[in-house]
C-alpha cells in the first residue's frame, strides 16, 4: 500500500527537511533499484540504511512520527511498517475503536533487547530484532492493535494479547514470508496460553460461533464491562464450554 506523505518533515542531524506530496516508496535511486532487483531473486530484504533522526508522516488525517535511533535500520523495513500504519491502522480504528487517536509514534531502539512493546500511543521496536528478522514487519500490526485496544486496568492479559495476535492473523500483510502462523491445536493447550494459541481459538470462534465475537469482546474490555459471564452473554456458553467445543473439532 502506498500513501501520500503530506507536509512530512525529517528532523535529523543535518537539519529539518520538508517532503513534497509523494510517497517515499515512489522515490527509488538507481542504487536502490539495483539492490532491490538483486534481493528480489533471493527473497531477502534490501539492506539499505535509514538515517538517524525523526520523520513525521501525515496522510488523510493520520499522523505517524518515526524516530530512528539505529544507523543500520533497514529502509525496506521502515517503508513496510510505515505502510502498515497507514494501510491497517484505519481499518482497525473503524472496526474496533472509532474514537481512538489518529496520531502515533514509532521508535527504533538499538538498545532494546525484546521484540516490541507499546506504551500509550508509542510503539518501540527492537532494532536488533528487525536486523535478524527483516520480514517480521507484522510485529507492527500486533502492536498498533494495542493502541487501538486502549484497555486500562483489570483486563486479562491472555485475552489482550490473543486479540492482538488474532488481528495480526486477520490483517497481517507479510505473515507467510515471516514464517508466522497460528499453531495447530494441541490437547496440552489452554485458552489462557495467550498470543497465538488464544488467537487461534478466537479465529475458530469467529468462523464457527459468532463473526462479531472479537469485536464485542474488545468493546466489553475497553468499556470495563467484561466479566467471565460476557462469554455466556455473547454465545450462550461459558469460555470453558466453548474451549471444549473447539477441542473436539479445532479445524478452522
Amino acid at each position: 500500500m502506498r500513501h501520500s506523505l503530506k507536509n512530512s518533515m525529517i528532523i535529523g542531524t543535518l537539519g529539518i527537511f520538508l517532503l513534497s506530496a509523494c510517497s517515499k516508496s515512489d522515490i527509488v535511486t538507481p542504487e536502490e533499484k539495483a539492490v532491490n532487483e538483486n534481493s528480489g531473486a533471493t527473497g531477502e530484504v534490501a539492506a539499505l540504511a535509514v538515517p538517524v533522526g525523526t520523520v513525521v508522516y501525515t496522510s488523510n488525517g493520520y499522523k505517524l512520527t518515526l524516530t530512528n535511533n539505529d544507523p543500520n535500520f533497514n529502509e525496506t523495513v521502515r517503508q513496510k511498517i510505515v505502510d502498515i500504519f497507514f494501510g491497517t491502522y484505519p481499518q482497525l480504528l473503524t472496526r474496533f475503536n472509532p474514537g481512538v487517536t489518529k496520531s502515533i509514534t514509532y521508535v527504533i531502539d538499538p538498545n532494546y533487547s525484546g521484540v516490541a512493546y507499546t506504551s500509550g500511543t508509542t510503539v518501540t521496536y527492537s532494532a536488533a530484532w528487525f536486523q535478524s528478522n527483516p520480514q517480521d514487519v507484522d510485529v507492527a500490526t500486533h502492536e498498533i492493535m494495542h493502541i487501538i485496544q486502549a484497555y486500562t486496568g483489570g483486563t486479562p492479559g491472555w485475552l489482550t494479547e490473543g486479540i492482538a495476535d488474532l488481528v495480526r492473523y486477520r490483517y497481517g500483510v507479510n505473515n507467510s514470508a515471516a514464517g508466522w502462523s497460528l499453531p495447530a491445536f494441541s490437547s496440552s493447550q489452554s485458552y489462557t496460553n495467550s498470543y497465538r494459541v488464544t488467537a487461534r481459538f478466537l479465529a475458530w470462534l469467529e468462523n464457527h460461533v459468532s463473526s462479531t465475537i472479537v469485536t464485542n469482546l474488545n468493546t466489553a474490555l475497553r468499556n470495563h464491562t467484561y466479566t467471565a459471564n460476557t462469554w455466556v452473554t455473547l454465545t450462550g456458553k461459558t469460555v470453558d464450554q466453548l474451549w471444549a467445543d473447539y477441542a473436539a473439532n479445532p479445524a478452522l
